[in-house]
């Protein structure tokens, strides 16, 4: 009964905020997010990385580690979607980004939190930062079929990522005045983002028919992958529970976002399908995945 009430705890809170914004964006379908996607990509989620690599006792081989895993997680995931779009006779490189990049930072981040406490958010967000860059790196990549240094350089997560990993190597104590000011913003931005990501469920159109195969594909083949690194890599406890429930993600609306400034409006409502429909299935595939994280990894 203890873990039930343990998986409860984790979920709810997550869910909860999601539900606000779903209920303000049915209320108020005018509502503007403008401020929260501008607020979460430029100061909250640098903020965030920052706060969690170098405050929460993590080390540079951890770092190093995970940012390791997770690519390995990317590319399990890329020759699985390249063959299931291939099959689907979808655009083999626009609409791979939503089948190999999760949404780890919005919710994965949080739920590693309450699951595992500060460490678990620190390892957490190891994995977040490999997927925020290959947002900006590969996503773009593949949405264009071009690749561009100007976004990579005019992106602020990027900045975070490589101050993070000096700080770790030079062992460089974060002054309190730094620690406390990243700390507000990192809890700010896990409930915007999380309350974006509800008003964001009201705003898309999508099509049962043309994504549920990618969608299920995205949140069941997703812990399979990640049970295949922890088995291999030989993980344990909170190392291997965390890849876990990271890799149970939906696909991130990042996905969205960049397809939406780079690709056809077809493959962009595709996108935006296999958005909306992993993350319903999540609601009921993330409390099976903290159940055996919990269970076996604690």
């Amino acid at each position: 009964m203890e873990i039930y009430i343990k998986i409860f705890e984790v979920i709810f809170p997550v869910f909860f905020v999601i539900g606000i914004g779903y209920f303000l964006g049915r209320k108020n379908p005018k509502f503007d997010t403008n401020f929260i996607t501008n607020f979460a990509g430029n100061i909250g989620t640098p903020a965030m990385i920052f706060y969690t690599v170098t405050t929460t006792g993590i080390t540079l081989d951890v770092f190093i580690s995970y940012f390791i895993y997770a690519i390995i997680m990317i590319a399990g995931f890329a020759v699985i979607g390249l063959i299931l779009l291939f099959l689907l006779k979808k655009d083999l490189s626009m609409e791979l980004p939503p089948l190999i990049l999760p949404n780890t930072g919005n919710m994965g981040v949080p739920i590693c939190l309450f699951a595992y406490g500060t460490q678990g958010l620190g390892v957490a967000s190891a994995v977040a930062s490999v997927i925020i860059l290959f947002h900006f790196t590969l996503g773009v990549f593949l949405a264009r079929k071009k690749f561009s240094l100007d976004i990579l350089i005019k992106s602020p997560p990027v900045y975070a990522i490589i101050i993070s990993v000096i700080f770790l190597y030079f062992k460089i104590k974060t002054p309190i005045f730094l620690e406390n000011t990243t700390f507000l913003l990192t809890y700010a931005t896990i409930f915007l983002v999380l309350m974006s990501l509800g008003i964001a469920l009201t705003r898309f159109k999508f099509s049962l028919k043309n994504s549920i195969i990618m969608s299920v594909c995205r949140v069941l083949l997703g812990p399979i992958i990640a049970y295949t690194i922890i088995y291999n890599f030989k993980l344990s406890g909170l190392a291997a529970g965390v890849l876990l429930i990271q890799s149970a993600m939906p696909s991130a609306i990042l996905n969205y976002l960049v397809g939406s400034m780079y690709s056809p409006k077809k493959v962009v409502d595709s996108i935006a399908s296999t958005i909306v429909i992993s993350t319903l299935m999540s609601f009921v595939t993330i409390p099976v995945v903290v159940f055996f994280a919990l269970k076996y990894f604690n």
